[in-house]
């Protein structure tokens, strides 16, 4: 792994908790191998594109890393729903990652949903910097409707696991509980590799926005430096 920078930002308001602050430790690579970053992942590291991150807040824990063992995974009776209003309806088209308009205009789509449901920050994002120019080879997830896109993820594949890095979908059809149907879909991928773990980023209680990640079961949070089952 070749390093540029490290730093750790500024204290601003927490985006999951807003009555909190956050903080991040921040890594810039040039370079480095899936496998490398699968060791930082384990430590509870995330990544876009080329900044991987961690947070660094000292006065709160409440993001905890989570993962989800694809052997002991059963689908509760939603989840199971959302994969029979999806499968064999959607169609899946795995690729590289690039920047098109019609990408761009879906993100945006999303993320001013997001912001009016759920008052997510409006600040601008460098979808290339985020999500297309990555230190190591990611997979994009393209998900459409007839020939309509409609959802799109970004995955990474590391030596124990996939690890989700970010996916948004079309508001009209959020219906479809797409993130879920997401999240099934890369643990049957998983589980045909076959790969142990599939990594889902931060949980944080109290948070809209990542409380969903709790409802895959049984599943694995890293607290205090080791992975424990979630009761």
């Amino acid at each position: 792994m070749q390093t540029l920078m490290t730093f750790v930002s500024a204290a601003d308001q927490c985006q999951y908790l807003h009555d909190r602050d956050w903080q991040f430790e921040y890594e810039i690579v040039a370079t480095a191998t899936a496998d490398e970053y699968g060791e930082r992942l384990r430590l509870g590291w995330r990544r876009f594109g080329h900044a991987l991150f961690k947070p660094s807040c000292p006065a709160c824990s409440m993001c905890r890393s989570l993962r989800i063992p694809v052997v002991t995974f059963h689908a509760d009776r939603s989840q199971k729903r959302a994969w029979k209003a999806n499968d064999g309806v959607l169609r899946l088209v795995v690729g590289t990652p690039s920047e098109t308009s019609e990408k761009r205009a879906l993100f945006e789509a999303f993320h001013s949903y997001q912001h009016d449901s759920k008052g997510w920050s409006n600040a601008a994002t460098d979808y290339t910097e985020m999500f297309v120019l990555n230190p190591f080879k990611t997979e994009e997830w393209c998900y459409y409707l007839d020939d309509r896109l409609i959802a799109v993820g970004y995955v990474d594949r590391v030596d124990d696991g996939l690890s989700a890095i970010y996916f948004y979908y079309d508001p009209r059809e959020r219906h479809r509980s797409l993130g879920t149907f997401n999240v099934l879909s890369i643990v049957n991928a998983a589980r045909a590799a076959p790969l142990p773990y599939v990594y889902l980023g931060y949980y944080v209680e109290g948070c809209r926005s990542l409380e969903y990640k709790a409802r895959f079961r049984p599943h694995e949070r890293l607290e205090y430096g080791r992975w424990t089952l979630a009761p």
